[in-house]
């Protein structure tokens, strides 16, 4: 996915499950314009994982193996946590 498609990365965020894109959307509208090249890149590799997984990590039930996941995972929950639960 090409990281300046953001009509696709935005289409690509929209998971269906309630809990995924509460996490996911507001990252995304808030964060993503601002991100540098590799972290958007990292965010796009974050949204080709697996519902399941990502549901884990982003509730802090387990972690990626990957490194990279791991630092989009802590920057989305820093930075939807500095915006408040009401940020939407």
């Amino acid at each position: 996915m090409d990281i300046d498609n953001k009509a696709r990365v935005h289409w690509a965020c929209r998971r269906g499950m309630r809990e995924l894109d509460i996490s996911i959307m507001p990252f995304f509208d808030h964060d993503y314009d601002g991100l540098c090249t590799e972290d958007k890149k990292l965010f796009i590799r974050l949204l080709e994982c697996d519902d399941p997984d990502l549901f884990n990590w982003l509730m802090n039930h387990g972690e990626p193996a990957d490194d990279g996941l791991k630092k989009m995972i802590n920057l989305i929950q820093q930075r939807n946590k500095a915006r408040g639960p009401l940020a939407m």
